[in-house]
């Protein structure tokens, strides 16, 4: 099966578009974006898309619901199915997750609604994440009322961003938190007007998307995974990663363009419109 361009994908549970450059794929799975192995599969094809599609230098990850990002994995599949479909399902949505802080693309989640259990899995699985302002948004880990664990990756991942008694006190207390609670523990990176925020994560995406784009990725994979290794490990492969950069076009075009004072192009010279550097 030949891949498809990012924004050619044809999905039940999502839409995909490019504009300049930054992907946008929106969650619609009505009525609470809830997920189910589908969507899993479905958002799986989505990242591997956006892994292979050069046209896609950042990817927005919102949601179609103006009332929800996600509420999780579907309850009604922890009912009708066994648990080891359910377990593989929740293996799978781990397998996307690492697939999303692996692949040298930043995802930039756009919370807008409820953003609970499962879905606040995914969204920190993204690289950064901005929130609505919305008091009646509820944010957190509700799986304890279910006699379960935050199993999509979400004991692993909410103690790398905050505290780590505050991740395991939200996990067993269930407890839910405002977008701006949210924020101020770490959980969010930005918290605006829930009208503003697509155009605050737009207008970063399109910072980032105007980088050389084999940097922004080796500097996200040289945080994601040299944090997972010990300090001489991930030192070997920070070098590793610079030196890939070192003497390549866009790092050409880079120092040329601040020893001349201009401003680079690095989208020309990546696509080859142009030879890197500046004509003295």
């Amino acid at each position: 099966m030949q891949l498809k361009a990012f924004d050619e994908l044809e999905l039940e549970y999502f839409t995909t578009e490019v504009e300049d450059h930054i992907g946008t794929l929106r969650l619609d799975r009505p009525p609470a974006n809830a997920h189910d192995i589908n969507v899993l599969l479905e958002l799986q094809r989505a990242v591997e898309a956006v892994r292979f599609d050069e046209d896609v230098r950042v990817c927005l990850f919102g949601s179609s619901n103006d009332r929800f990002f996600s509420t999780g994995f579907d309850i009604n599949e922890l009912n009708e199915k066994s648990g080891r479909q359910v377990g593989y399902a929740s293996q799978t949505s781990k397998e996307v997750i690492m697939k999303m802080r692996t692949t040298d693309t930043i995802f930039i989640a756009m919370v807008n609604g409820h953003c609970m259990g499962g879905g606040l899995e995914l969204a920190l699985a993204c690289d950064f994440r901005y929130v609505g302002n919305d008091d009646d948004y509820n944010i957190g880990m509700p799986e304890i009322f279910l006699g379960l664990i935050a199993g999509e990756a979400g004991t692993q991942l909410l103690p790398r961003y905050i505290d780590r008694s505050e991740a395991l006190r939200l996990m067993l207390t269930g407890d839910t938190l405002t977008p701006e609670e949210a924020t101020e523990k770490g959980i969010f990176d930005e918290l605006h007007d829930p009208d503003e925020v697509e155009d605050a994560a737009r207008e970063f995406a399109a910072e980032i998307a105007e980088k050389p784009a084999v940097a922004v990725g080796n500097n996200k994979l040289a945080v994601n995974e040299g944090l997972e290794m010990p300090l001489s490990d991930a030192l070997a492969h920070e070098r590793e990663l610079q030196n890939r950069l070192l003497g390549s076009d866009v790092a050409k075009e880079g120092t040329q363009a601040f020893i001349n004072d201009k401003e680079p192009d690095f989208i020309a010279v990546e696509k080859g419109e142009k030879e890197p550097g500046y004509d003295e």
